[in-house]
């Protein structure tokens, strides 16, 4: 495995000052935004596609520090009901997959979204339960009619464009949110589409990442490092749907942190060790999204912890003892 990072918590900075600090700290392969959420502070695609000058800039910075991209983060919900909107993601998307084929990448990182309740909705609708049975006519509506139609026609294109993997972040208010919707997604367009395993969105939910790892299997495409803390007190009152500001901290139900933060060696030992068993042996990207620290302290201290952690060597393929 190799320590990288989703570089967007540093899109102040320029990119050849971003890649000479990571350097430094140890890091070994990149994340970078390329549109929809992350933004574009160092990767635009819609220049790089059209300015050789640019692109060539931009490829010799990468080379130079030695760390590779990995994937290209383009996170958005092109299936917004608002179609303004969800062509502005899907254009987004698209340019990224471009880019990553002018670059060799072969990897996305993104949302599923999440359509609204029908074709005349003005927002999303993220159904969580199953009655009213309103519910279930939204369901069907936003999967049958809206998502994997959707997702069949961008498949073609990823495919028709080097892309093997689409690595979609589980992410509660899109429909894809945890390992059942993700593999149900997989199964209806086919295996280019992967998890972006991201534990911090599937424990406030209950979900043991564990047992998670266990469920996707070589589903697993893409890793975001990233600890949430459950609190015990505010959930004890108020269960862990939350809609309060990610600032106040102290009266949410959980929070973002920086790993080890939210949970112990231990538990991310457990869940490292669950990757190689599975199989996935790739980049574990840092994602930085602590409101209690500051970018580069919360960034420190992940890579210190993780380095405790990683298992960097290849699997062996003898067991003496055995």
């Amino acid at each position: 495995m190799k320590l990288g990072v989703l570089t967007v918590l540093f899109g102040d900075k320029p990119l050849d000052e971003t890649l000479k600090y990571l350097k430094s700290i140890g890091i070994e392969a990149l994340e970078i935004g390329a549109g929809g959420y992350p933004g574009k502070a160092h990767c635009n695609p819609e220049v790089l596609l059209n300015d050789q000058k640019a692109f060539d800039t931009f490829k010799g910075t990468i080379a130079e520090y030695g760390m590779p991209i990995n994937a290209l983060a383009c996170h958005g919900n092109p299936v917004h009901p608002d179609k303004k909107i969800a062509e502005r993601f899907r254009n987004d998307f698209r340019n990224a997959v471009l880019l990553a084929e002018k670059l060799g990448v072969q990897k996305i990182i993104g949302f599923s979204g999440c359509p609204g309740d029908s074709e005349h909705s003005k927002f999303p609708n993220w159904v969580t339960c199953p009655w009213p049975e309103d519910f279930y006519h939204v369901l069907n509506y936003q999967w049958d009619e809206v998502l994997i139609p959707y997702w069949k026609t961008e498949v073609e294109f990823c495919k028709a464009h080097g892309i093997t993997k689409i690595a979609f972040e589980m992410h509660p208010g899109f429909c894809v949110y945890n390992p059942e919707t993700l593999l149900r997604l997989r199964d209806a367009v086919g295996d280019i589409i992967g998890a972006n395993f991201d534990p911090s969105h599937l424990i406030w939910q209950g979900i043991d990442p564990v047992a998670a790892i266990r469920k996707l299997g070589k589903a697993i495409y893409h890793v975001h490092a990233k600890d949430t803390k459950v609190d015990p007190y505010n959930t004890a009152v108020n269960g862990v749907l939350d809609t309060k500001h990610y600032g106040d901290e102290i009266n949410r139900s959980w929070v973002f942190r920086t790993v080890g933060y939210g949970n112990d060696v231990q538990f991310w030992r457990d869940m490292i060790s669950n990757f190689r068993m599975v199989g996935y042996d790739d980049i574990l990207s840092i994602e930085h999204e602590d409101s209690l620290m500051t970018s580069k302290e919360g960034l420190e201290k992940a890579v210190a912890f993780l380095k405790q952690s990683m298992i960097a060597e290849s699997k062996p393929t003898e067991m003496f003892w055995a």
